[in-house]
C-alpha cells in the first residue's frame, strides 16, 4: 500500500498519531496544529477517516519543535530554524536566546525602577552628575546634514533623518520635542517617572513629524532617535532606528541599543554574521524608525549609572565606519568629553566619512 495523503501505509513503518504523540511527548492537538502550519506534516493521512500517521524518523523533528516551543520561540521563527542546516540552526537558536536574555535584562532594569518607585526607595539625592559634549558634522560626500546632536544637564540625544524627505527637519524636531525634559524637577527617580516622561516626549516628536510630513513635498518625515534622560544615578534610554548608545565601564565597551535594521534581523536569525552584516548592501535599511504615523514603537529602558562610566550616543555616520575596538580606544583615552568627540570625528573623517556624523559623549562623575 502506498504512502500518499489518501492512503494508509503499512503499520510496521508508521505510528498512529496517539503513539507518535506519546513518543514525542506532544499532544495530538499540538501535532494537528503543527500539521496545519506546515511544520510537521504526517507521513500519510487516511483518505476516509482523516486519521494521521507518522514515521518514527519524524520524532527528531517533533522533539526539536517541542524544545524550541519550551524556549518560547514563536512558531514563525521555528519554521525558519527547521529549514536551516544543523550548524546554522544552532547559531539561530543562540541568537534567539541572546535576544531573550537582553530583553529580560532590560525588563529587569524596569522592574527595579518600578520597585524603587513604588516603595519610595531612590528618593535620596545622588552624588552623581554628568559632564557632556555634543557635535554634529557633515560627511565628506554629503551636500546636506540630516543629523542632530544635543547634550544638556539632563538630556543627551542623537537623531539621524532620512536623506531627503525633510530628514534635517525631522531629526531637529525629534530632539526639540525632548528638550522640555531639561526643565523637569531635578529630584532623582522616582520623583520623576523617567520612562513615562520620555514616552510622552517621543509622542510629541511623532506629532511634530506628522506636521512636517503634511507640508513637505515628499509627504514623509523620518528619523532615528536615541536619547538618554538623566536623574540621580539612573539613565532612562529611548531608542528607535540605527543610531546607537554605548557604555564604557571598567575598560569594556558595551552597545546598549539594538539596531532596528533589516540586516540586524538577519543576524538575530543566524542568517548573517556580524561581519557580513557590516558589508551588506542593505545595512542601512531600517525596519523601525520615528515617523509621524506612530506605526513603530521605540525601545524604552532604565540603566543604573556608576561614577567613572562614559556614554557615547552616535549616528551610523560614526559607528558604520569606525570599528568597535577603535571606538573603545578613543573613549578610553584621557580627555574631557569635547576632546574625545573631536578624536571620534577625526576617526570618521579618516575613514572617508561617507555619511554625516552626530555624536554625544557624557562622563558620569561624583559631585563634590
Amino acid at each position: 500500500m502506498g504512502e500518499g495523503p489518501g492512503s494508509v501505509p503499512e503499520e510496521a513503518t508508521v505510528l498512529t498519531i496517539g503513539a507518535f504523540a506519546r513518543a514525542a511527548r506532544l499532544s495530538p492537538k499540538a501535532l494537528r496544529l503543527y500539521d496545519e502550519l506546515g511544520l510537521l506534516p504526517p507521513a500519510a493521512v487516511d483518505g476516509d477517516s482523516g486519521y494521521r500517521f507518522y514515521k518514527p524518523a519524524q520524532l527528531d523533528r517533533a522533539r526539536l519543535i517541542a524544545w524550541l516551543r519550551r524556549l518560547g520561540m514563536p512558531l514563525a521563527r521555528i519554521r525558519r530554524v527547521l529549514d536551516l542546516p544543523p550548524a546554522e540552526a544552532a547559531d539561530a537558536v543562540a541568537a534567539y536566546w541572546d535576544g531573550v536574555l537582553a530583553e529580560t535584562a532590560a525588563r529587569g532594569h524596569l522592574a527595579t525602577f518600578l520597585v524603587d518607585h513604588l516603595s519610595g526607595r531612590g528618593t535620596a539625592m545622588s552624588p552623581l552628575g554628568i559632564r557632556y559634549a555634543a557635535r554634529a558634522e557633515s560627511g565628506l560626500v554629503r551636500t546636506s546634514n540630516e543629523d542632530t546632536a544635543y547634550a544638556g544637564s539632563r538630556l543627551l540625544a542623537v537623531a539621524d533623518g532620512t536623506l531627503g524627505a525633510a530628514g534635517d527637519r525631522a531629526s531637529a524636531a525629534a530632539v526639540d520635542a525632548l528638550k522640555p525634559l531639561e526643565a523637569l524637577e531635578t529630584l532623582p527617580v522616582p520623583a520623576d517617572d523617567l520612562l513615562g516622561a520620555l514616552a510622552d516626549a517621543v509622542a510629541d516628536a511623532g506629532r511634530a513629524l506628522h506636521e512636517i510630513a503634511a507640508t513637505d513635498p515628499s509627504g514623509e518625515a523620518v528619523t532615528t532617535l536615541t536619547a538618554m534622560l538623566w536623574s540621580g544615578s539612573r539613565l532612562a534610554l529611548v531608542h528607535i532606528g540605527d543610531s546607537r548608545a554605548y557604555q564604557l565601564r571598567d575598560g569594556e565597551l558595551f552597545q546598549i541599543t539594538d539596531d532596528h535594521t533589516h540586516v540586524q534581523l538577519l543576524v538575530d536569525e543566524g542568517r548573517l554574521t556580524p561581519e557580513e552584516a557590516a558589508a551588506h548592501p542593505q545595512r542601512s535599511l531600517l525596519v523601525r524608525a520615528l515617523t509621524g504615523t506612530g506605526a513603530a514603537e521605540a525601545d524604552l529602558s532604565v540603566h543604573e549609572a556608576r561614577s567613572g562610566d562614559r556614554y557615547l550616543l552616535c549616528s551610523d555616520g560614526l559607528s558604520a565606519v569606525v570599528a568597535p575596538d577603535d571606538l573603545r580606544t578613543a573613549l578610553l583615552a584621557a580627555g574631557d568629553p569635547q576632546a574625545t568627540l573631536d578624536r571620534l570625528v577625526e576617526l570618521a573623517y579618516a575613514a572617508g566619512a561617507p555619511d554625516n556624523i552626530a555624536c554625544v559623549v557624557a562622563d558620569v562623575v561624583t559631585l563634590e
